[in-house]
């Protein structure tokens, strides 16, 4: 894996129980400007569904190739 993957693979978190509840049985929708790698969308997404999020998609607007 990569580094920067290593670096937020547990950065994301819900601590307050009010978050998760707002996010009880929602879609989610993650934007972000400009993808290097990926590995932040992918740990947030990985977080929302714990929180309750029914489904989580991205929207990026550039990608570095």
């Amino acid at each position: 894996k990569s580094r920067r993957e290593q670096n937020v693979r547990r950065a994301f978190a819900f601590a307050h129980l009010t978050a998760k509840a707002c996010l009880a049985r929602k879609d989610s929708l993650l934007i972000d400007d400009v993808m290097t790698t990926g590995a932040t969308l992918t740990s947030c997404a990985r977080t929302l569904p714990n929180a309750g999020a029914a489904s989580v998609s991205a929207l990026v607007f550039a990608r570095v190739v």
